[in-house]
């Protein structure tokens, strides 16, 4: 009962932090959650996303063809609670509240000791590392889950034969949810399917059946995934890999290498984390400095103890960095989110070898939790506070501002342009104005498809979406916003500043003359 209350109070604490300000901080939508967000609606309305396509396995969205289960995860929210931030956000929240308590049963499957199962909840409720992610609108936090999900039910094998084949069904989904888990899922996969084929060779018959039936069903799934990628699916690994045809083999080998071990820098882990602003605050680790020394007593238990299965959470903790080591921007806290579970286990296991060891384990675990508490708490007020400011413009604040400004003087213009030095404003104007999705398909006209197999709009309505050049805008009564980069020489009808101060757009009301 005590543990039950304990993980009660865990996963409220969770609920408790990450639906706060949920709509607010981060500062706006990034155009990754706008395109989710746009695509669900058109499929909760009509059926069909943004392209017209009727309920897609694979959403081409920027042409770089998004994975379902989120979209469809936010579709259902969007049924309830409108085209908002709250509908596409909240699904994150749930799936990685699913994820603390399968990393709280995990646990305690491999290790079968309660207080190691609370600590790694607690300490993956509180990680930098998941914070952001499990409160943002992120594809990965889906792909997590069903991938945690996966092993657990992996780990009854022998014992019941319908686990298995539900695990390779949640293995499934997570190949379905995020690009990083179409790697790492066939490798554990493989591995549980190893480990348990050796473990039970004496009596394999018992096994064999339910054996060659999850790994058909598991093959089986892989097929709509390559079949994509052998025709126009590859569009985001070409951006993004480190050899897209260009560097030599060899090469490749060197950056891969150097890509993986930079996910274990101390630099990335407890010193600056991600530059990227919208996976880390800019003032924080990946971890805290005191998971170092107990994720090396964990390892040194592990090995100590010498039980296989105990061996899993590092191998898992291995494998994460090698979606991102692949892609040209390393080291990525999400792409390698697969890792940070196991690096929670790892924390609890190496907090209860050392607890064990020492006199007063009771007071020694009280200042342990409350400590991590101190850092958790010096690390969100942070991220209320200072966050929402640095990271306004990696958010693309600006076009939150253009939307809650500009939009009741949209009528007054007969053309209103969009600077597209940021690539994809139209998702924007689809979200905050919640365009139908039959009246952007009957007026939409696309540029021509670039060398990666991206699409942008070009325009439609009366929108358009092109740099800002004087020579080149159209007759009439025209409003502008024009990025820091375009500042035409006439006078501005307003400034749009990002939260830090920086201009996000200057706004230009013209007449050709």
């Amino acid at each position: 009962m005590k543990n039950n209350f304990l993980l009660f109070f865990i996963l409220l604490f969770f609920l408790i932090t990450r639906l706060y300000q949920i709509e607010s901080v981060p500062a706006s939508l990034y155009w990754d959650e706008a395109s989710i967000a746009v695509n669900a609606y058109s499929v909760a309305l009509t059926g069909r996303d943004e392209w017209g396509d009727l309920f897609p396995l694979h959403f081409r969205a920027f042409g770089e063809f998004k994975l379902p289960v989120y979209i469809y995860s936010v579709a259902v929210f969007e049924k309830f609670l409108g085209l908002s931030e709250l509908a596409v956000r909240l699904p994150a929240v749930l799936f990685s509240f699913g994820t603390i308590l399968l990393t709280y049963l995990l646990a305690l499957k491999i290790f079968n000791q309660k207080t190691t199962a609370l600590l790694s909840a607690f300490f993956l409720s509180i990680l930098p590392w998941f914070f952001i992610f499990s409160r943002t609108g992120y594809e990965a936090t889906a792909g997590l889950m069903f991938y945690i999900l996966g092993i657990y039910l992996m780990l009854f094998t022998g014992q019941n034969r319908i686990w298995p084949l539900i695990s390779v069904l949640s293995f499934a989904v997570s190949l379905y949810s995020y690009n990083s888990f179409r790697i790492i899922t066939p490798l554990t996969f493989l591995c549980l399917t190893g480990y348990f084929i050796w473990i039970r060779r004496a009596d394999f018959k018992k096994i064999a059946l339910i054996s060659l039936i999850s790994i058909f069903v598991f093959l089986l799934s892989l097929v709509p995934i390559y079949r994509l990628t052998a025709s126009e699916g590859t569009t985001r690994l070409q951006a993004v890999s480190i050899g897209n045809g260009e560097a030599p083999g060899q090469e490749i080998i060197t950056v891969f290498l150097q890509n993986y071990i930079s996910h274990f820098s101390p630099n990335f882990l407890f010193i600056s984390g991600d530059a990227n602003l919208r996976s880390q605050t800019g003032n924080s680790g990946q971890l805290y400095f005191v998971n170092l020394l107990l994720i090396v007593f964990g390892i040194v238990f592990v090995l100590k103890n010498r039980k296989p299965l105990q061996y899993l959470p590092i191998l898992l903790m291995l494998f994460a960095p090698i979606p991102a080591a692949i892609t040209k921007e390393s080291p990525h806290a999400l792409r390698a989110i697969s890792g940070v579970p196991f690096l929670a286990i790892l924390s609890a296991v190496g907090a209860v070898y050392f607890l064990d060891r020492v006199k007063f384990r009771r007071l020694f675990l009280c200042a342990l939790v409350v400590g991590f508490l101190v850092m958790f708490a010096v690390y969100f007020k942070s991220f209320l506070t200072e966050y929402p400011n640095i990271s306004s413009k990696d958010w693309q604040y600006g076009y939150k501002k253009i939307f809650t400004e500009f939009t009741g003087e949209f009528g007054q213009f007969e053309r209103i342009i969009v600077s597209d030095y940021m690539a994809q404003p139209y998702i924007f104007v689809l979200y905050y104005l919640k365009i139908d999705p039959a009246v952007f398909l009957s007026s939409v006209e696309y540029n021509p498809v670039d060398k990666w197999g991206f699409s942008t709009v070009a325009s439609f309505d009366k929108f358009q979406f092109k740099p800002v050049d004087r020579r080149n805008l159209p007759q009439g009564k025209v409003l502008i916003f024009a990025s820091p980069l375009e500042k035409l020489d006439i006078e501005e009808k307003s400034v749009i500043y990002n939260l830090d101060g920086s201009t996000a757009f200057y706004v230009y009301d013209y007449q050709q003359k």
